[in-house]
Formats: C-alpha cells, sequence, structure tokens
C-alpha cells in the first residue's frame, strides 16, 4: 500500500491533466468537426431531399458530439482553473459569439423540419451554414492566437483587446480550420449517404481536400518562418518529428482511400489528420497553455496555473471513471445509427 502510494504521489498529474484535456478537445475535434463541416457545405445542395439527407446524417450523433467539449470545457476548469478563469473572462466576447452560434445551429437543425414553408427552411438552412462556419472559424482563431502567444500581464489577466485577437496569423489558422472540417464533414457524408448525393459528394472533395492541403501548408510555412516557438520541441527532440511525418501519410492516404471507395478507411485518415494536428499543435505549445506575449514569463503553463496536487489525484480518479462512460456512450450511438441514411416520417 505504503508502494502504491509512493507510486501515485510521485506521477506528474500535471503532464497527465495536460495530456487528458487535450485528449478530450482532440475528440470535440474530430467528432463536432465533422457536424461543422456538413453545415459549412450545407447550402451546396439545392434540393429540400439532398438538404434533410444532410441533416440526418448528423442528426442522432451532434448533440452527443458536442458532450465532449462540454467535458474539456469542465476538465479544464477543474485541474486548471487560473487558464479556465483568464480565458473566460479575457475573451467573454467572443466565447459569447460562439455560443450564440451554436445555439443558432442547434435551434436550425430542431426547427427547419417543422414547416414546410419555403422560406423557413432556406432561412435556417443559411443559420445553419453560416454558424457551422462561424464555430469553426473561432475555435480556429482560439488555437491560433495560443499559439502565437497572449498579451497577458503580471496578474495573468488578458491586457488584449477583442480586435486584437483577430490578427492575420489567428485568421489564417481559422480558414485553415474551417477547410479542415469541411474535407473532414465531406468525406462523412460520403460515408453516410448513397445515390445522387454520395456522387454529388465525391466531387465536393476534389475541392475541399486541395483547400485544405494548400492552407496547411501555408499555415505551416508560416509557423516556421514566424511562430518558432512552437517547432522548438520538434527542433530539439527529432523524434517528434514522426508525428508530422505521420500527419502528411494520413493526408496523402485519403484521396487514395476515396479511388478504391473504401470510404469508412478514408474516413478514419481523416480522423488520425486531426489527431496528428492536435498533437503537433499541443506539443508546439507544451508546457502553456496560454502562452504569453511578449513576455513569456507571464504565461499560464500546467505548473502554475493547476489545482493542487491531491485535488488533481482526486479528480484523475474520478476521469478514470467518467471517461469511458463517455467513450461507451459515443460508441454505442454510433454503432446504433450505423449504415446509410434514408428518410422516414421520423427523420428531420
Amino acid at each position: 500500500m505504503d508502494a502504491l502510494m509512493s507510486l501515485w504521489s510521485s506521477l506528474d498529474l500535471n503532464l497527465i491533466w495536460f495530456v487528458l484535456v487535450g485528449s478530450l478537445f482532440t475528440g470535440y475535434a474530430i467528432l463536432d468537426g465533422f457536424d461543422l463541416g456538413v453545415g459549412a457545405l450545407h447550402l451546396l445542395t439545392h434540393t429540400d431531399e439532398e438538404r434533410r439527407l444532410m441533416l440526418n446524417s448528423i442528426g442522432p450523433v451532434w448533440d452527443g458530439n458536442e458532450v465532449w467539449l462540454v467535458t474539456g470545457g469542465g476538465a479544464l476548469f477543474a485541474a486548471f482553473p487560473e487558464v479556465y478563469a483568464t480565458s473566460f473572462s479575457g475573451f467573454y466576447l467572443a466565447f459569447m459569439l460562439l455560443l450564440m452560434m451554436l445555439i443558432f445551429r442547434a435551434v436550425a437543425i430542431e426547427f427547419r423540419s417543422k414547416q414546410k414553408m419555403g422560406w423557413w427552411r432556406t432561412g435556417w438552412d443559411w443559420s445553419f451554414s453560416i454558424s457551422s462556419i462561424g464555430c469553426a472559424l473561432l475555435q480556429g482563431i482560439a488555437l491560433g492566437n495560443i499559439g502565437l502567444g497572449i498579451p497577458l500581464n503580471a496578474q495573468h489577466e488578458f491586457a488584449g483587446t477583442f480586435l486584437g485577437l483577430l490578427n492575420p496569423y489567428a485568421l489564417l489558422v481559422g480558414i485553415t480550420t474551417v477547410s479542415m472540417f469541411a474535407m473532414h464533414g465531406t468525406i462523412y457524408v460520403i460515408l453516410k449517404t448513397e445515390g445522387e448525393l454520395h456522387q454529388k459528394a465525391r466531387g465536393w472533395l476534389i475541392y475541399t481536400l486541395p483547400i485544405f492541403i494548400v492552407f496547411y501548408a501555408i499555415t505551416t510555412m508560416i509557423t516556421l518562418l514566424y511562430v518558432p516557438q512552437m517547432t522548438e520541441h520538434i527542433r530539439h527532440q527529432p523524434l517528434f518529428f514522426i508525428i508530422a511525418i505521420l500527419n502528411m501519410i494520413s493526408i496523402a492516404n485519403i484521396p487514395r482511400e476515396i479511388f478504391h471507395e473504401r470510404d469508412f478507411a478514408a474516413f478514419i485518415s481523416s480522423c488520425l489528420t486531426i489527431v496528428f494536428m492536435m498533437m503537433l499543435f499541443g506539443l508546439g505549445v507544451f508546457p502553456f497553455l496560454l502562452p504569453s506575449t511578449p513576455d513569456w514569463h507571464n504565461g499560464l503553463h500546467i505548473y502554475n496555473s493547476a489545482s493542487s496536487h491531491k485535488t488533481l489525484g482526486i479528480l484523475l480518479l474520478i476521469a478514470l471513471l467518467a471517461v469511458p462512460l463517455v467513450c461507451s456512450y459515443t460508441a454505442s450511438i454510433y454503432w446504433i445509427f450505423r449504415g446509410k441514411v434514408k428518410i422516414t416520417k421520423k427523420s428531420y
């Protein structure tokens, strides 16, 4: 028992929680990423039936996917409360804008087919698509600002402005995120549909995949030139470059799997692309959660913003029970609603 307690006390719980929080947000990016991608592509369809098929491809799972965002936010609040406080107070306007878009997106999904009038459905279609693009863009802008560094004062309070967050680098990362989710959503539509919409979605991938690759390449180049701190760990530990190689392989495998009509394998490659990109991002900012610029000493990292070691230990025990439940719930929903989408009386 003493040996077990000694082992437990020797664990770097701060690092474990950094990985756990990152894993939860990665799960959200994978799952809600294709939701947002489907929304971004929604207006490319023109018939009511096709738009209903698009909605029903995500209808049974979209709200469950957002559980990962809530869980990740809760884990961040519990493990790194100062990061949570600084981000939500400093980025209040941005978070309210994101919340508004999430609400309008959810309402659009539920309300769109309640009435048969053309203007009613068209209005909610636009709301669904614009809100989805806006959510993806804002999430990407947030990642861009974290990678670039956020102005924090000595008290770890946000010392910038909302407009300052809309800097060129953050906007570039935001657009790259939109393009990545659009590609991810396209592959999901290919996987879940058949017939004319399936063929149309295969045509969309001819555009969404190259657009993502172009923006990903531009973002990578700009990061190497102007945000060198994001590649510091890879420069000092070249072994980490394997992650970047795996990321490129997963992207390159997508058109190969689509060509051979292995749609599920293409979707897995798209998921792995997001996983490796999130790993590279986490590696780039580590050990910071909110890096500060121009004075990096004001930044919030996993040690100066964390709860006590005892609290992190208790929370880890709870997480070891809760996270498998979330994973089991997600897996069961996707198993129940597997297969191609059909329009029925109970459909959206």
